[in-house]
């Protein structure tokens, strides 16, 4: 004769296997869909500002981000176009950089500027020349920048806040 306590232990192990092998069996789905947290939505980050300013070395560009830096293309370009109407950006200057963000708006949901900036400045630092707002358009944030020598440029991301630099070598120190 079997002891009632070791039915009882035999009993309740083989309830708790019982219960661990069908939660296993339960489908994949089932499982994911109770842990899959909510999907956020990522904004679209804001283009606030562009500022600069000269050094010893190099001059610097700064455009100020609210939300994340995006993929950003710096490219030579022979002349400097405003976004949209094809229409040329009145800087001087022989040689010409295209900064372009993307995804990227300088306007909110609602149609109104955030950008607060200059849309189109002369400088007057050693290499560059000048710095104009060329496009705000269909999720691309363009900044056109004037230079008198080829610019020598690199760049890079700043974060806290954010921010993408241009930082372009003085002639001399090339």
């Amino acid at each position: 004769m079997i002891h009632p306590r070791f039915r009882r232990i035999v009993a309740l192990a083989s309830g708790a296997l019982l219960t661990a092998g069908l939660s296993f069996a339960a489908p994949a789905s089932a499982v994911i869909a109770t842990h899959t947290p909510a999907r956020t939505q990522i904004q679209t980050p804001l283009v606030v500002n562009a500022r600069w300013g000269g050094h010893p070395a190099y001059d610097r560009i700064v455009i100020d981000l609210q939300g994340f830096v995006p993929p950003v293309t710096v490219t030579s370009v022979p002349q400097l176009r405003y976004d949209g109407s094809g229409e040329p950006v009145p800087l001087t200057g022989k040689h010409f950089l295209e900064i372009r963000l993307n995804p990227a708006a300088a306007h909110d949901d609602a149609g109104h500027s955030v950008y607060q900036g200059p849309k189109l400045q002369k400088i007057y630092l050693s290499t560059l020349k000048g710095l104009a707002l060329t496009g705000d358009f269909e999720g691309y944030v363009t900044f056109g920048a004037a230079f008198d020598t080829v610019p020598y440029y690199r760049t890079f991301s700043l974060h806290s806040p954010e921010r993408f630099v241009v930082d372009i070598a003085h002639p001399d120190h090339c």
